[in-house]
């Protein structure tokens, strides 16, 4: 759609997000934010995750220590890493175990792993230590205490993990090219916490954690640790293997390698299933971006940094190796538009807000573009948008209000959710594939309708759907019920009290249902996954 002609958020919504903070003025539009499109070309930003994570560290000055490492010649054993958070401690332990090139499965159903490891409340004791030995190598069939944050397993990059062992043992470093090309010697097939299996719940661990308090906060410092593990264990097998030559990994190597993560389809329908999160996961990124265009001052070092930082995506987009053949395509057109809008910038820099810039990119580029600038945008003005970091979270409850009139839920779904309303299902096209969850794999799965079996066991995460079948209901129940309200409604349709009690909760809020119809032949699961 045209950004540009975009209405902004309407009065009537709110941002949630509590005091001076509810900047509702200037807000982009849910249907431009929440179009699965645009959702497939978000960036990470200053405000994603890890991001904060790493800052917050920085800033409190966290201390890890390792106090245990007992890995044998070949790496195989267990390490414990102590935190010091303020005045918060906590112990990160890792299992590592010897497995075949042939058992070392990715899926969710697998039950073996290079890697195995827990965060854990406070310094480990003995006892505790040997409950996990035992345990987390066993992962879901193990039995978890609730002084555990986090559940985690790893399985190594096998080309890269032995040649950068190989590489250091003879005394040299590890081919760039070859690290470009993976980026990381072990990959999460999974992480775990909130409560999952017997470990701490996510109120406990906001009441009584508070250096994890933020969501995803400490499945993102066991992602962090386990980056930190797997190139201690590279550097200490090459020093086992060859103690005269054996040389440690160059700092500027050991920045470049991230964490992989083999997690797939799984994380789509997380976006359906917690819409209250990703409306405040929406809404800190919009809310951060109206106030960088309202207030931020641009000026030549702004502009300086921003141009330095576009040449960074640059580099950074090049170097990213993907098979897709569409994902390449998308890469090649962001770097070309970077080089042409970097050259664009430099030809004006007498410009002195970000409007002149916004109304450029809506006219010239494409989304992906679109989002990095914004991205990039944000990053300029911390002192604008750090605050914004601490309300992240939020209470996820869906509430019915069974008192209002019929007529008025009506209303609300032709007003809120036209464009579900506005798509044709009776089309085979709409309902080409469907989302299951497979028992022999144990992860979600798309179908497609007309040619696999499987679609009885389709997963709900249709809304669109759901909110139209709800509203033809309505219809049809107004002309023998005229003064009905929602509790007799759904007194006689019991099966349509999830959807209007997500109705009802999500109405008042900007952002949070995506915009799209998720069993459509030409929907792209991987802007879901990216947008995640």
């Amino acid at each position: 759609m045209n950004e540009a002609n975009s209405e902004t958020a309407q009065e009537r919504t709110t941002t949630g997000l509590p005091g001076e903070i509810d900047d509702i003025a200037d807000l982009r539009p849910a249907e431009t934010v929440m179009d699965l499109q645009r959702l497939g070309s978000l960036q990470s930003f200053r405000l994603s995750f890890m991001r904060i994570l790493v800052r917050q560290m920085v800033r409190d000055r966290w201390q890890i220590r390792c106090s245990q490492f007992e890995l044998d010649d070949l790496g195989y054993g267990f390490a414990v890493y102590v935190l010091q958070a303020g005045t918060e401690i906590y112990s990160f332990v890792v299992f590592a175990v010897y497995l075949a090139d042939g058992s070392r499965n990715d899926r969710v159903i697998a039950d073996q792993w290079d890697l195995t490891m827990a965060l854990v409340q406070g310094e480990v004791t003995d006892s505790q230590l040997q409950h996990l030995r035992v345990n987390v190598p066993l992962q879901e069939a193990g039995r978890m205490r609730p002084e555990m944050l986090v559940l985690s397993r790893a399985n190594r990059s096998k080309r890269m993990f032995d040649n950068v062992v190989d590489s250091l043992a003879t005394g040299l470093q590890p081919d760039m090219s070859r690290i470009k090309d993976v980026g990381y010697l072990c990959r999460t097939t999974a992480v775990y916490g909130s409560g999952k299996f017997g470990m701490a719940d996510w109120s406990v661990v906001q009441r009584s954690c508070r250096s994890f308090a933020r969501p995803f906060a400490a499945e993102m410092f066991t992602c962090f640790m386990l980056r930190h593990f797997s190139v201690e264990q590279v550097q200490h097998i090459a020093r086992r293997r060859a103690p005269e030559t054996a040389v440690a990994l160059d700092s500027d190597i050991r920045r470049y390698l991230g964490v992989g993560n083999a997690t797939g389809l799984g994380m789509a329908p997380f976006l359906i299933k917690h819409p209250q999160l990703i409306a405040r996961w929406m809404t800190v990124r919009e809310v951060s971006l109206a106030r960088v265009m309202a207030r931020g001052k641009v000026t030549p070092e702004i502009l300086s940094r921003l141009l330095a930082m576009i040449e960074k995506v640059i580099q950074h987009t090049w170097e990213t190796h993907v098979k897709d053949p569409a994902q390449v395509t998308r890469n090649h057109q962001l770097m070309a538009e970077l080089t042409n809008l970097s050259e664009r910038l430099i030809g004006h820099q007498d410009f002195t807000d970000w409007q002149w810039l916004k109304v450029r990119l809506i006219e010239r580029y494409s989304l992906d573009t679109i989002e990095t600038m914004y991205a990039l945008m944000i990053e300029l003005y911390p002192h604008l948008v750090d605050d914004l970091e601490e309300y992240l979270g939020a209470d996820e409850h869906l509430q019915l209000r069974p008192e209002i009139a019929l007529s008025e839920l009506k209303r609300t779904i032709e007003s809120q959710y036209g464009w579900a309303l506005s798509i044709d299902f009776r089309r085979p096209e709409s309902q080409h594939v469907f989302w299951y969850r497979s028992e022999e794999k144990m992860e979600p799965r798309l179908g497609e309708r007309y040619v696999e079996s499987g679609a009885d066991k389709e997963l709900p995460v249709q809304v669109a759907r759901s909110v139209k079948a709800c509203h033809a209901l309505i219809l049809s129940d107004l002309l023998l019920h005229t003064d009905s309200d929602v509790v007799h409604f759904l007194l006689r349709h019991p099966d349509q009290i999830s959807i209007v009690r997500r109705i009802q909760t999500m109405t008042p809020l900007i952002y949070g249902d995506i915009r799209a119809n998720l069993a459509d032949q030409d929907m792209q699961p991987m802007h879901l996954l990216r947008a995640k």
